[in-house]
C-alpha cells in the first residue's frame, strides 16, 4: 500500500511540474493579450458620430474577468472639460482586429490646460469569451494616435 501511495506521488508531482509553462503559455487566459503598443494611424471616421476622436490615447489595457474581458483605455485631451467618454465601435479591414475609436464631446468655451492628471479621460467597454475568441488584436484610435493589444 505504501509503495502505491509513493507512486502516485510521484505522477502528481512530475504531472505538475509542467504547469510552469503554462504560465508562459497561449492556454493561460492572463497572457491572451499583452502590453500595449504605441503606433500611429489615420483617424477613423464614423458616420453620425458628432464627437471627436481624443487626440492622445495614454494607455490601452486589457483585464480578464469571468465570461469576458474589460477594454480599458485612457485619453488625453489638449484640455479640460472634456466629457461623455466613449469606445466607439470602429471599421477594421481585418477580421481579427477589433476596433475602437475613443471619443468624447470637448468644451464649449475655451479651458485652462493644467495637468495632465486633470485631463484624463477613461472609458472601458466589456467583451465576451465570443468576441475574444475571433480577436488576435485590439485597436483603440485617437486622432493622433492609437494603442495596440495583441495576442
Amino acid at each position: 500500500m505504501k509503495l502505491h501511495r509513493w507512486i502516485t506521488i510521484a505522477l502528481v508531482a512530475v504531472a505538475l511540474s509542467g504547469c510552469a509553462r503554462i504560465g508562459e503559455s497561449r492556454l493561460n487566459p492572463l497572457n491572451w493579450f499583452g502590453s500595449d503598443d504605441g503606433e500611429t494611424v489615420a483617424p477613423i471616421e464614423v458616420e453620425n458620430e458628432r464627437r471627436p476622436l481624443v487626440p492622445q490615447i495614454t494607455s490601452l489595457v486589457i483585464e480578464r474577468t469571468p465570461g469576458g474581458a474589460i477594454v480599458r483605455a485612457t485619453a488625453l485631451p489638449p484640455s479640460q472639460g472634456w466629457f461623455a467618454p466613449e469606445l466607439v465601435p470602429a471599421a477594421s479591414d481585418r477580421g481579427d482586429v477589433l476596433s475602437y475609436a475613443f471619443r468624447a464631446v470637448p468644451p464649449e468655451t475655451p479651458t485652462r490646460t493644467s495637468t495632465v492628471q486633470s485631463r484624463e479621460l477613461s472609458a472601458a467597454v466589456f467583451l465576451s469569451e465570443i468576441t475574444l475568441s475571433q480577436v488576435r488584436v485590439i485597436q483603440v484610435t485617437g486622432s493622433q494616435n492609437s494603442r495596440i493589444a495583441r495576442r
